[in-house]
């Protein structure tokens, strides 16, 4: 099956300040701030939501295809994917910008400073559905540049591709007719419980009437693991216990997961269960690309968790 997975590329630059930013702030010149930090370590990270879960599909065996735009910084990132046997053929290469980026500095007390450039995720990717066949196609449109997602969410739905609506980061700049809209236009509706929540103040619609507008509504819970609604029924998944490290990019393995579970055909409490354990795997290291399993580990896995 063909999946398209849309939504951001970038780089994560993090930053260690081996102090605390409350010495270097003045609460009398709050308004006037000019601080500089000596940091002590920087890191960087690829990431984003489309490549974030591209890669937890590859190590499922998938061949998923990114729709997404990367600037003239690319090189790096084009060389990862190659070596996890994901195409970059339908991803757009913006010479006049940057990929997007995170740059965060965290101090002592665990406090941060991010600053974000969506650089090329400005424009759109420009892919053409010209050549895919709906009946085998199935689409996660995550959260990126806003037009795609709209532009993408009408485009499954006009040409019948089951597609997954994943707006998270991207909520707080949807007006409410249009994230309507997209949820309406979606088979299911993903999100964490803060975005659901984002997403019922947003829209004025409650959690069932979320759940009625999809044949599907998932909900992450963090450690408290994921819940489904579909046809009026609920049932919760637990998580799968890990000694986290850090849960970056959890959600993202998750999706691959569940989109794996789907893609082939199991029911959506089997996908979920698989979703889950692909978090159990990212969270035990740091950076959202840098887990690894065999598939025997993985299947090994699912069975202890959650029987065959």
């Amino acid at each position: 099956m063909d999946i398209l997975v849309s939504g951001s590329m970038a780089y994560d630059r993090i930053m260690n300040f081996n102090g605390r930013f409350s010495d270097h702030i003045l609460p009398d010149q709050l308004d006037n701030i000019s601080i500089s930090l000596l940091v002590d370590s920087l890191t960087e990270h690829i990431g984003g939501t489309a490549g974030n879960i591209a890669y937890s599909l590859s190590l499922l065996g998938e061949k998923p295809r990114i729709l997404a735009a990367m600037g003239r910084d690319y090189h790096q990132y084009f060389e990862w994917l190659d070596r996890c046997g994901i195409s970059t053929d339908d991803i757009r290469i913006v010479e006049d910008e940057l990929t997007a980026g995170a740059y965060i500095t965290t101090d002592l007390n665990s406090n941060q400073f991010t600053g974000f450039n969506p650089g090329a995720m400005k424009h759109q990717a420009g892919f053409s559905y010209d050549g895919v066949n709906a009946s085998d196609t199935m689409a996660i449109v995550g959260p990126g540049n806003l037009a795609d997602m709209m532009e993408f969410t009408a485009r499954n739905n006009e040409l019948g591709i089951f597609s997954i609506f994943d707006p998270g980061q991207s909520l707080p700049i949807w007006e409410p007719e249009a994230l309507s809209r997209c949820i309406g236009q979606s088979d299911m509706l993903i999100c964490n419980e803060y975005e659901l929540g984002m997403i019922s103040n947003s829209t004025g619609l409650s959690q069932g009437e979320l759940a009625g507008m999809v044949e599907h509504l998932v909900v992450t819970l963090g450690a408290e693991g994921a819940e489904f609604h579909s046809r009026g029924a609920s049932e919760r998944v637990p998580v799968v216990p890990a000694d986290a490290v850090d849960p970056t990019g959890a959600g993202d393995a998750f999706r691959g997961g569940l989109i794996k579970g789907l893609a082939h055909g199991l029911g959506i409490k089997r996908a979920v269960e698989m979703g889950a354990v692909c978090g159990y795997y990212v969270v035990q290291v740091n950076g959202t690309q840098t887990y690894r399993y065999t598939q025997a580990e993985y299947d090994a896995k699912l069975r202890e968790c959650f029987g065959e």
